[in-house]
């Protein structure tokens, strides 16, 4: 119905090869290619930098683990 051919897209191909030429095209999927790369590359760096914090927040123990209710022995006296 609304949707694109395949035949429309080898012509909109053939209009994009005529316009730019083979050499400008490569070029571009080179620059889009390694700029993918870089952007990969940076995104693991960055899961690798979290990982420790995220191991150390494992270590630490969290505030449910703390007993408010644990008062010394002169402060539970003064509150009766």
């Amino acid at each position: 119905m609304g949707g694109i051919s395949i035949t429309q897209l080898l012509i909109i191909a053939a209009i994009i090869i005529l316009l730019f030429g083979t050499k400008k095209l490569s070029s571009l999927g080179a620059d889009l290619g390694a700029s993918i790369k870089g952007f990969k590359k940076a995104m693991g760096e960055e899961n690798d930098k979290t990982t420790p914090v995220e191991e150390s927040n494992k270590i630490t123990p969290s505030l449910s683990d703390h007993h408010f209710n644990d008062m010394p022995d002169e402060a539970q006296k003064k509150d009766k």
